[in-house]
């Protein structure tokens, strides 16, 4: 291969020419040739040691000026004297830019400076590098670009390498340059190819080339490098990988995984994928249409914008121009990080696309395959739906189109109805023997899980190897690599179990009260997502949900502010849910009320009984309706039904767990009418035990299932001055107490009679009265008398008889 010739334009600026293209191939843009050089024959400063003692002959020859700064590390370096030599005659030199041009020539400026280089072998390695404006190339010695394992090239033809005073190296020409490796100073990022020899004293040299191609300013004051120029500031300065508090270092590829690099290159990943059975099918309604948009008004941000996408994609070429009958218009949304991104409206082309019916995976199943694993790798990929071409002949259809021209893409797009059900049936099919043993896969998140490191490195390495076979590419920056706890799909997973994302419930508790229809359906949409952590989620959103019910104007409660304000309380104190285990037996608890079912499945751990997931749901009105009984049995019901999938087939019976004592005899019931001949059916198919409990052992089914002001109950059932109306309420109300014996003279006298003062009153207070009767067993109901509004809701508690009876 030829050595390109020296341009007055280098290293990616525009009009420049070389052997390989319009950029010299030490830029991060191009990636083929060998490192340029300005000279005809390379020079490399050769002397010694920066701090070995000279000699005084040494010191009678060594020229006025010249100096080498030296550093420590994170480009800053300390000042100390350099020796050089006198020119040859016959060898061109570059003038020393950071000296005074009308002086001779000089040695030049060394800086010394720790730079990281990558190595397949072992990943990020900190070496020293010496910065010389003296050396016509970048240089890399021989031993330690071994030790790095970097691949060589040869030269067509040697170069002799010369020392600044013209002496040849006494280790011979230079045959051999690097394939370019990344390098990096701090946030500075870049690819570089280096001529291999045998530096002394300094595993790698950064020459003229280097210095011209990024221009850094030496702060003499503060002793560091800073790469200011547009190049710089356009290609190679990256942002830091940044958590909510504190700013941490480039990530980087795990050593243990290193020699994976090829499969988080990013120029890679922009190269067009080949055609595969998988390709995105557009098959169109026959007789339908073609669609044809309008073009959308932009402002001038997402003109430059556009001009960019078109640009870099036709480069790319991911989009060539079109002359297809349809078109679809573009528009901008901003991502998270203010950038703008282009979407095509494919509205109306999914409108008359045949729907690709391939399922997408359900998020609650992919979870519970985390059951039992301690380690954690996630992998995002990098271009997603990029990766997957257009099916031949098809390009025509998603085109779109611009006030700079008509385009079809040859890759699938974002908007395409086709594209998630395509790419799920893709990277299932290559991972089809993987999933659910160690890896779960939704769309282009991949989390590999495992129960011990030795055995997550062989996952991982398996998994980034099946990457590299199908050309598929990982984004380094959105990778998380051996974990102990991870976020996944907007849950936090960890051995424990499953909690909700941190960042998620920030966002709950800045949201504002909605003040329309549909800023109350992003909220229940939203909070509906993580309902299976919030034991009383059907209460707290009854009142919110009838904001929106029917065609009445929207009017934004007091009771809906109410369970608003309770709901974002719940999502700060959310239970870590357990992983549910086939191997252990199951729970249910499960309680109706008037207005709601709530159910929760559980796990033993230990002596104690952990939530593995919590499911409420408000009644319909023909099931409120129902009788107690039939209540209580619907809310079983819900609960085999919503977890049926760990229920039926369990390997141990259910236990289920009611304060209703009739739903004991289920299965003896002789009479039955239609619905529960049904319901009977149902529970056929699961082999399950129900079991009487008191009502304090249920209280968090039971309050799953109450009105939020039933809930609000709790907060004040030991008020002595509500109890005491409460009962007033109730004994004047219920006739069968008006009979004589139980009262001398009207209702009102009884009233006065049971008054005591308010400090005095309590339940032996109210034992002492005569009036009724209790059981010691059922003194838990007390907690929801307080707010009992009417004796026909009184009535219909289930132990009603048991509970308040006359003496």
């Amino acid at each position: 291969m030829e050595i390109p010739t020296a341009s007055p334009n280098p290293h990616g600026k525009r009009g420049g020419t070389d052997a390989v293209g319009q950029c010299a191939p030490q830029t991060r843009c191009c990636r083929k040739g060998p490192p340029p050089t300005f000279e005809s024959v390379l020079v490399l400063r050769e002397r010694g040691p920066l701090r070995q003692r000279m000699s005084s002959q040494k010191k009678a020859r060594r020229p006025p000026g010249g100096g080498a700064l030296r550093g420590d590390g994170d480009g800053r370096g300390d000042w100390n004297k350099a020796g050089g030599g006198s020119q040859r005659p016959g060898v061109k030199r570059l003038a020393n830019p950071v000296k005074n041009p009308t002086q001779e020539p000089q040695t030049g400026v060394l800086f010394l400076l720790v730079v990281t280089l990558w190595s397949v072998e072992k990943g990020p390695v900190m070496i020293h590098a010496m910065i010389d404006s003296g050396a016509t190339n970048n240089f890399i010695d021989r031993e330690y670009a071994d030790s790095l394992g970097l691949q060589y090239h040869d030269f067509k033809n040697a170069w002799v390498v010369q020392a600044i005073d013209g002496r040849p190296l006494k280790t011979g020409p230079v045959s051999q340059w690097t394939e370019p490796t990344r390098m990096w100073i701090r946030e500075h990022m870049e690819e570089n190819s280096f001529f291999v020899t045998e530096v002394p004293h300094f595993p790698v040299i950064l020459g003229i080339p280097w210095l011209t191609l990024h221009d850094p300013n030496i702060s003499w004051s503060n002793r560091e490098l800073q790469f200011a120029s547009r190049y710089c500031q356009n290609h190679c300065l990256v942002a830091k990988v940044c958590h909510a508090t504190d700013a941490e270092p480039i990530i980087t590829l795990p050593k243990k995984y290193s020699d994976f690099w090829d499969v988080f290159n990013e120029k890679e990943a922009e190269k067009l994928p080949p055609h595969r059975p998988y390709d995105c099918a557009i098959d169109l309604v026959e007789g339908a249409p073609i669609p044809r948009g309008h073009l959308y008004s932009l402002t001038e941000p997402e003109q430059e914008a556009l001009r960019e996408f078109i640009e870099s994609n036709l480069r790319k070429g991911f989009i060539r121009p079109s002359q297809s009958p349809a078109a679809s218009p573009v528009m901008f949304v901003k991502k998270k990080s203010g950038d703008l991104c282009l979407v095509v409206d494919y509205r109306a082309l999914n409108n008359i696309t045949k729907r690709n019916r391939y399922p997408l995976p359900l998020i609650s199943d992919l979870l519970d395959r985390l059951r039992g694993a301690k380690v954690y790798t996630k992998l995002d990929l990098r271009g997603a739906y990029n990766l997957v071409r257009i099916r031949e002949g098809d390009e025509w259809k998603p085109a779109f189109q611009t006030k700079f021209g008509l385009f079809e893409s040859l890759v699938m797009n974002y908007g395409l109805s086709g594209a998630p059900a395509t790419f799920q049936h893709f990277v299932n099919d290559i991972f089809q023997d993987y999933l659910d043993r160690f890896l779960i896969i939704y769309l282009d998140d991949f989390l590999v899980f495992s129960r011990s490191q030795s055995e997550h490195k062989q996952h991982v390495r398996m998994v980034l190897q099946r990457l590299r076979d199908h050309g598929l590419y990982a984004k380094l920056e959105k990778c998380a690599f051996d974990l102990q706890e991870v976020d996944f799909l907007g849950y936090r997973v960890s051995p424990l179990g499953l909690s909700m994302d941190p960042a998620k419930v920030s966002a709950v508790l800045e949201w504002w009260a909605p003040t329309n229809k549909k800023e109350v359906q992003r909220f229940l949409g939203f909070a509906n997502y993580y309902r299976k952590f919030i034991p009383d989620f059907a209460c707290w959103s009854d009142p919110i949900t009838s904001c929106i019910r029917g065609k009445q104007p929207f009017r934004w409660t007091e009771q809906a502010e109410k369970g608003f304000q309770q709901l974002k309380k719940l999502f700060t104190t959310q239970p870590i849910l357990q992983h549910p285990d086939p191997k252990t037996p199951f729970v249910v608890q499960a309680d109706a009320s008037d207005v709601a079912i709530g159910v929760i499945l559980m796990q033993p751990v230990g002596e104690h009984l952990h939530p593995c997931a919590y499911y409420s749901r408000q009644l319909t009105a023909p099931e409120r309706n129902y009788t107690i009984w039939e209540k209580e049995l619907l809310a079983i019901k819900a609960a085999f039904e919503n977890w049926r999938h760990w229920l039926e087939g369990a390997k141990f019976p259910i236990e289920v767990h009611t304060d209703h004592r009739n739903l004991e005899h289920l299965r003896t019931a002789r009479k039955l009418n239609q619905r529960q001949q049904r319901w009977a059916l149902f529970f056929e198919r699961f082999d399950f035990q129900i079991h009487y409990v008191t009502p304090a052992q249920t209280k968090q089914a039971d309050a799953l299932s109450r009105k939020p002001e039933y809930a609000a109950a709790i907060e004040i059932r030991r008020s002595p001055c509500v109890l005491q109306h409460t009962l007033v309420f109730v004994i004047e109300h219920l006739p069968a107490w008006s009979e004589p014996g139980l009262h001398n003279g009207s209702g009102s006298q009884n009233v006065q009679r049971i008054k005591p003062s308010a400090a005095a009153f309590d339940l032996a207070f109210v034992r002492s009265l005569g009036v009724l009767n209790f059981d010691d067993q059922y003194e838990p109901q007390w907690e929801i008398w307080p707010l009992l509004t009417n004796v026909s809701n009184f009535q219909r508690l289930p132990l009603w008889p048991k509970v308040l009876s006359p003496k």
